[in-house]
C-alpha cells in the first residue's frame, strides 16, 4: 500500500511539474508603467503622468504594466513569501518599459515575475 501511495505520489508531481512548465513562459513585453485601479477604471491607454502614477503607488495601489494590446501584466516575486514590485517599477512610474521575464496565465489573468526592466527606446 505505501508502494502504491507513494508512485502515485511521485506521479502527481511528475504530472504538476509537466503543467506548470506548459503554462509559464520567458517572455518581453513592452508597455507602460501604472497604477492598477487607472489601469481599470479609467480605461488609460497610457498613465496621465508620471507623478500620479508614483502617488498611487506610494499610497498603495500595486504598479502594473499596461501593453499596447490592452493586456494588462501584474509584477509578482518568485519567493515565498511573495513580496510586492512597487519598488522595482517606481523608477518607470509613467514611462513606456521593456520587461523580460516568466510570465504566468491564470483565468484572464497575466502576472511576471520580472528578470530585467529598462526604459523603452
Amino acid at each position: 500500500m505505501k508502494k502504491t501511495c507513494a508512485g502515485v505520489g511521485i506521479t502527481l508531481l511528475f504530472v504538476a511539474a509537466l503543467f506548470a512548465a506548459e503554462t509559464t513562459k520567458t517572455i518581453t513585453v513592452k508597455g507602460y508603467v501604472l497604477d492598477s485601479a487607472c489601469a481599470f477604471t479609467k480605461g488609460l491607454k497610457k498613465p496621465i503622468s508620471g507623478e500620479c502614477a508614483t502617488a498611487c503607488a506610494k499610497a498603495g495601489s500595486p504598479l502594473v504594466i499596461l501593453a499596447p494590446s490592452g493586456a494588462i501584466y501584474w509584477p509578482i516575486a518568485a519567493t515565498t513569501p511573495s513580496s510586492g514590485q512597487n519598488d522595482k517599477l517606481l523608477p518607470f512610474a509613467g514611462e513606456n518599459v521593456t520587461v523580460s521575464g516568466k510570465v504566468y496565465q491564470r483565468g484572464g489573468s497575466m502576472a511576471i515575475v520580472i528578470s530585467k526592466i529598462e526604459g523603452a527606446k
